[in-house]
């Protein structure tokens, strides 16, 4: 008997107690729809994490300060050292940073691995003004290299310009007046900004783009040259030995770093006295979590396979036993048993990939309609979501993962149909 042939008659064999093979594969249904689902949740939260981290920085820049060195607890406090308060900048709360000067960016451009840094500077306008909407307060974050923008309307900054640029968040567009997203593009306005003198002046932009609202907050974004001309603006009054104070700096590294590059760059930098911390550094605590629960989800999806599993030994056995007969005449007629065997675990693998395949599609479908009821409804505020995502990959290890668990659970009926004695299952009644 050829392989085409073994494979023929196994599917048939699957349809000849047609009850009790339809409840083998409703439970393997179910464990397959339960699969693909909570993977296809895992898949759709991990994108968009990767949207919202791309929001706040690249994956080969590391933002680095230069903290104040820890005590010690177990040798005492350190004897008090005055420090200039000028070189001090808060860092998280309960902690500080020193400032970073001119001096501190050569040193940390002069460690092997880093191949650009720039300063990140701190700019704190009063509001900004469209038209006769009125002022409204402004907080803005300088927009980092490699950072992906979620874009409502309009475009990204333009490469090299020299023009004071922002991208507005979708939540600016009404109350400054706008009619729309669209017509916020190519327009005006005027940002209020309050120098060390107390005295307000105002820097003009232009509006590039307009920006979806992040989990990370809906703060305006400011390209290089609009950060610098309100940096300048602010610090009028200020000592010029002041100005060159930065509270972190930006670190590019190569992309194609590793894991073990990355983390031994980190070690350089705390040896030369500062200290990096990447953008996985910052969100790689939240994917655990989400993982984590992931794979509890998908365990219960397992053990609803496995339960469906001894389901399939059931109906191979019943199927043995019927089939006794059967077998012997086979046998005689020169079958060997590692065809026979081969006929009975093609019959289960086709049981596992008839329910996987039903499961994994209905989910999809499922999946794909809750989507997008929660797009339009409870997630709506969540621009970019897609709650459950479905990819070929996912859908095809399933499957597979099903199918090996449908040999498996033949292995021990097939096992027994192979060693039956013609002679013996021919006397059989």
């Amino acid at each position: 008997m050829r392989a085409v042939d073994i494979i023929k008659t196994a599917i048939g064999n699957s349809f000849r107690s047609r009850l009790r093979t339809s409840l083998t594969v409703i439970a393997i249904f179910i464990g397959a729809f339960t699969l693909t689902i909570t993977n296809g949740l895992g898949a759709g939260i991990n994108n968009y994490i990767d949207s919202q981290v791309a929001s706040i920085g690249a994956p080969d820049v590391m933002s680095v300060t230069k903290p104040v060195e820890a005590t010690d607890d177990s040798t005492g406090p350190k004897p008090y050292e005055p420090t200039d308060p000028s070189e001090v900048s808060s860092g998280r709360p309960g902690g500080s940073v020193l400032a970073l000067t001119d001096d501190d960016l050569d040193a940390i451009r002069a460690i092997d691995g880093i191949t650009a840094v720039e300063p990140l500077v701190a700019v704190s306008p009063d509001y900004v003004e469209y038209g006769d909407a009125g002022k409204f307060q402004l907080s803005v974050s300088p927009l980092s290299a490699g950072v992906k923008i979620e874009l409502a309307a309009g475009d990204s900054f333009t490469e090299g310009t020299d023009e004071n640029e922002i991208v507005l968040p979708t939540t600016y567009i009404d109350t400054l007046g706008f009619s729309s997203n669209k017509d916020a593009v190519g327009k005006t306005v005027t940002i209020g900004i309050t120098n060390a003198l107390r005295e307000q002046t105002t820097v003009e932009a232009t509006v590039v783009g307009v920006q979806e609202p992040t989990l990370f907050g809906a703060s305006p974004s400011l390209n290089e040259p609009l950060t610098t001309a309100l940096y300048d603006a602010q610090n009028v009054g200020i000592p010029a030995d002041s100005t060159n104070q930065y509270g972190s700096a930006t670190a590019h590294f190569d992309a194609d770093s590793t894991d073990a590059q990355v983390a031994q760059l980190k070690r350089d930098l705390v040896d030369a006295g500062y200290a990096g911390t990447t953008v996985a550094d910052q969100i790689g605590t939240f994917q655990t979590v989400i993982d984590g629960i992931i794979l509890v989800l998908n365990a219960f999806a397992v053990i609803a396979l496995l339960a469906a599993g001894f389901g399939i030994i059931n109906t191979l056995l019943m199927s043995v036993q019927e089939r006794t007969r059967e077998i012997g005449l086979m046998k005689a007629m020169g079958m060997s048993g590692g065809r026979i065997f081969a006929l009975f675990s093609t019959e289960a693998v086709f049981i596992g990939f008839l329910g996987s395949a039903i499961g994994a599609g209905v989910a999809m479908l499922v999946g794909g309609v809750i989507s997008r009821v929660l797009a339009n409804g409870l997630l709506k505020d969540l621009a970019g979501l897609q709650i459950l995502t479905f990819t070929p990959a996912a859908i095809g290890t399933v499957l597979l993962l099903v199918m090996g668990i449908a040999f498996v659970a033949a292995v021990l009926p097939a096992s027994r149909a192979a060693r039956q004695s013609p002679i013996d299952s021919l006397r059989y009644e």
